[in-house]
């Protein structure tokens, strides 16, 4: 739960870096803190790069219905949310090894950074697919 609520509240500090205007915050919060949980649930049984792009999807797929519930672009949603699955640490630690001269875990550590970093990419294309017709008629039928 502590993690969740760490994902919330830098998803909301990120997007006030970001510039997002502040009517955003809250929806932008919720966005990074589901998707954080998605990973967490899904890291569970599979590997961290399918958790990745499982999750990603869900961000991708709540920015998209964020952006027509509120009437703004997606990616006021999509950047700020992505943040808590970006690898940062593995990038880290990768140049850390590099750095110390452990080049196999240097690899191993890249590796699994690039995967994940693949995943998001893969998980935002496969859900931007979608056509909006599809997001404006789920709206349309919650209301």
């Amino acid at each position: 739960m502590m993690q969740i609520l760490a994902a919330v509240a830098g998803t909301v500090a990120f997007s006030l870096l970001f510039g997002v205007p502040r009517r955003y915050y809250p929806l932008c919060g919720l966005i990074g803190g589901i998707g954080w949980a998605v990973y967490v649930l899904v890291e569970a049984s599979f590997s961290p790069s399918v958790a990745a792009w499982i999750a990603t999807m869900a961000v991708i797929f709540l920015s998209r219905l964020g952006a027509i519930g509120m009437c703004c672009p997606a990616t006021i949603f999509l950047i700020p949310g992505i943040f808590p699955l970006v690898p940062g640490a593995r990038v880290y630690w990768m140049t850390y090894y590099i750095v110390t001269d452990e080049l196999y875990l240097a690899a191993q550590t890249g590796y699994s950074a690039l995967r994940i970093a693949v995943a998001i990419v893969l998980g935002i294309v496969f859900v931007f697919e979608i056509p909006q017709s599809v997001f404006c008629f789920l709206l349309r039928k919650r209301k």
